[in-house]
């Protein structure tokens, strides 16, 4: 009888300690909220990616995300590689990834190839995202993507070359052959300079490798230089304006980062802002907004932007109005 008492005793003692432990543990578990992880894809370094970047950064942590503290960032650079595209998107999926996000169209390609119908994909000034087959359309991206799209403004540039370089009779436009928003701004820009009656030239490169040697026929057979919002180009810009200075013929490049790398001037859409548009409408989609009908949010207005030693080297002088423009509603680089 005693030892039936005391097994009772035991038993119970047991299945009290038990049942103390896992009601302890579901209160630590309820307690506990899961910090997301947001996989950030970069194509490459150069300064807009990386602007952009900081944006994203800077958006998420607007809406309460900061990293390290109540969400996880897993940044990968495939530093222009396309099998580290690959490789790194599926890294995201196989450690699942609350959502990723694509800076540059082919890291944006990627992700989205990976993720499936699942995990959601934000872009990162996506030039021509549905063009590049990443949504049905701004409007109504469908799925499981949205993000921005930085629009570059074209005919502005044009307007821009043509009165810093009033006597240009052939423009040489330039681009990346593997990029797809690169490819898709040049050719629109060369068929605003035809609609304009303004000659022009096409050059391509396949990598960085071909900018010298093509930069050279190129600053032989034009007047100026139009560079498009590539990444190609941007992270050959220095190798470009180095041979074109040498010819005296400027470079009107599309972003703020490839004038600051040498070009001589432009309306460029901030590179930074767009990043931290994406971020965010990324920290929204954490919060529960569905992406399906999330619209692109498209951003097409540029600032001006000036280089003055890029000018000086050239023989240029800003006109007043383009240098009152740039020191009190954008940038001069000095």
């Amino acid at each position: 009888m005693l030892k039936r008492m005391l097994a009772f005793i035991s038993a119970l003692v047991v299945f009290l300690g038990v049942a103390f432990f896992m009601t302890g543990n579901a209160k630590k578990t309820a307690n506990t909220k899961k910090v997301p992880t947001v996989g950030i894809l970069q194509l490459q370094t150069h300064p807009a990616l990386d602007a952009i970047h900081r944006g994203v950064i800077a958006g998420l942590k607007e809406y309460g995300y900061v990293p390290g503290k109540t969400v996880k960032i897993d940044y990968q650079n495939a530093q222009g590689d396309q099998s580290n595209l690959k490789t790194m998107s599926q890294k995201f999926i196989n450690e699942d990834a609350d959502e990723v996000v694509g800076i540059a169209t082919p890291a944006a390609q990627s992700l989205v190839s990976a993720a499936g119908k699942s995990t959601p994909v934000i872009l990162a000034g996506i030039t021509d995202p549905s063009g590049s087959g990443l949504i049905k359309s701004d409007a109504h991206p469908g799925a499981n993507v949205t993000g921005t799209s930085g629009e570059s403004p074209l005919k502005s540039h044009l307007d821009l070359m043509r009165e810093l370089v009033p006597n240009t009779k052939t423009v040489g436009i330039i681009y990346t052959t593997s990029d797809h928003g690169g490819e898709y701004n040049a050719k629109k820009f060369a068929k605003i300079c035809k609609q304009e009656g303004v000659a022009y030239k096409m050059y391509t490169i396949a990598n960085t490798n071909d900018m010298q040697t093509v930069a050279e026929k190129m600053a032989s057979e034009v007047d100026a230089v139009y560079a498009p919002q590539d990444n190609g180009v941007a992270s050959a810009m220095k190798t470009l304006v180095s041979v074109t200075n040498k010819a005296k013929v400027p470079v009107i490049p599309a972003v703020d980062t490839m004038v600051k790398a040498g070009g001589l001037a432009t309306l460029s859409v901030d590179q930074y802002q767009l990043g931290k548009l994406s971020g965010e409408m990324a920290a929204k989609v954490l919060k529960g907004r569905k992406t399906s009908d999330y619209a692109i949010k498209v951003i097409t207005k540029g600032k001006m932007t000036l280089n003055l030693s890029a000018a000086k080297k050239l023989g240029i002088t800003f006109p007043a109005s383009v240098l009152k423009e740039a020191k009190t509603k954008g940038v001069v680089y000095q």
